[in-house]
């Protein structure tokens, strides 16, 4: 018998549901904090890499502020395993506060580090460590996040309340391009934004992580870790134990891969796309991709009370089908358009198939593994498999136009969501076979 099954017909506890609410409000507002301070690093790149990198030529300066980016992708899979690791042994809400504080501790580094000239390579050396800590930070935010909010929901209603932790994701990055056109439009002048400017954001950073630090500290444990903790059995190393379930962990992996390139395709990359590709102007391109994460954030939850009524698996084979069939035909009809409003139209179907991945991988993944080794088992395949397929997504995307041939780009993400079709087509639906109930 499924684990749903057991509790379908049982009635509504008030009190528990705002239990779980607030525990989920709590969990989805630090992780929307995280990928606030980690975005904040793309969004103002482009006026603090002059102080950092010297070069009269701005397209090294961008290139290496692109490389320490990169660098936060690399160090990901040790965070996965240092806070799953964390947060299977000492529990979920002491792995998701050490993470923001440790996020925090980066966002102050950019703030406060003086300048090249100042201090010469010490400046961009210092910016390295802040991404690498903020990079350790997230890596390790993902496995617990998903993790906890998986826990924390019930059963009935997992799908939903876990599509938060994208609504949040997404939130972060909507946040950063918010607090980039407030001070580019409202507050500041170009010069003041070149001069100083830059380093707000990453005040602002720390301070929301200050908040949410505070708010994690006291926020509930799951009771699913609650109930491992009492079995009193000995607990082996997280990686040991990750090793007994082969099977899953290859399945975190094929099922990541095509969603995390569509994902830092249609996000991270886009902006690049509109502006160099179709031509728009830097602020009619930060209003396209603003409105695409918008309606991006309105469909997560709504596919994951989807999922909660019909499965998991239709709406990821729904994501690999139509991924595979039309992200040739977007983006090829995106990058001959010259109209904001059809831009707009285009990012915005490609999120109609690409949420079909993003509102349930998180419970998907906790959904395959057993309490005692659930976060280390969604957090470090997820976190290599992003550095392999997402992370890279956006230099792949640019060698191939370097190398003129641009649409080569658009076979190649159709290609690994194909991969990540066939995984979907022979894993088994985690809502109606779930490891959640499992603690050892």
């Amino acid at each position: 018998m499924s684990e749903t099954s057991l509790n379908t017909n049982q009635p509504i506890d008030v009190a528990d549901a705002a239990r779980r609410l607030k525990a989920i409000f709590i969990g989805s507002v630090g992780n929307l904090v995280e990928w606030y301070d980690f975005y904040a690093y793309t969004a103002f790149a482009l006026y603090f890499a002059p102080h950092f990198f010297p070069s009269t030529d701005p397209v090294v300066q961008q290139l290496n502020a692109a490389t320490l980016f990169a660098a936060g992708f690399i160090v990901r899979p040790l965070g996965g395993w240092l806070f799953g690791h964390l947060a299977d042994r000492y529990g979920r809400r002491l792995s998701l506060t050490v993470s923001v504080v440790m996020m925090c501790f980066g966002s102050l580094i950019i703030a406060v580090t003086p300048t090249y000239a100042s201090i010469g390579f010490a400046a961009p050396a210092l910016l390295a460590l802040a991404r690498i800590i903020e990079g350790l930070s997230l890596g390790g935010e993902y496995g617990a996040s998903a993790t906890y909010l998986s826990e924390i929901a019930d059963p009935n209603h997992r799908g939903f309340y876990s599509s938060f932790q994208y609504v949040t994701l997404i939130g972060g990055q909507l946040t950063a391009i918010l607090v980039l056109l407030l001070l580019q439009n409202v507050f500041l002048t170009h010069e003041q934004l070149v001069e100083w400017g830059w380093r707000i954001p990453f005040v602002i950073g720390a301070m929301l992580a200050i908040t949410a630090m505070f708010m994690r500290r006291h926020m509930q444990e799951t009771d699913s870790f609650v109930e491992a903790s009492k079995s009193g059995k000995k607990r082996e190393s997280s990686l040991r134990g990750l090793l007994k379930y082969p099977r899953e962990v290859a399945i975190v992996v094929g099922l990541t891969a095509g969603g995390t390139a569509a994902f830092y395709t249609f996000t991270t990359y886009m902006q690049t796309f509109v502006k160099q590709t179709v031509g728009l102007s830097d602020i009619t391109t930060t209003y396209v991709i603003a409105g695409s994460l918008i309606f991006a954030s309105i469909l997560q939850p709504i596919y994951g009370w989807i999922s909660d009524r019909i499965g998991r698996k239709p709406l990821l084979i729904f994501f690999g089908v139509a991924g595979t069939l039309l992200t040739v035909p977007i983006l090829s009809a995106l990058a001959q358009t010259k109209s904001p409003w059809i831009a707009f139209l285009l990012i915005s179907g490609a999120w109609v198939f690409v949420a079909g991945y993003t509102s349930i991988n998180a419970v998907v993944k906790a959904e395959l593994f057993p309490t005692a080794i659930r976060a280390t088992g969604v957090a470090v395949p997820y976190a290599v498999t992003v550095s392999i397929f997402g992370g890279t997504a956006p230099a792949i995307a640019l060698f191939f136009k370097q190398q003129g041939h641009e649409e080569w780009f658009y076979y190649y993400l159709a290609g690994v969501i194909f991969i990540s079709l066939l995984v979907y087509s022979t894993m088994r639906d985690t809502k109606h076979e779930s490891a959640m109930h499992r603690h050892e």
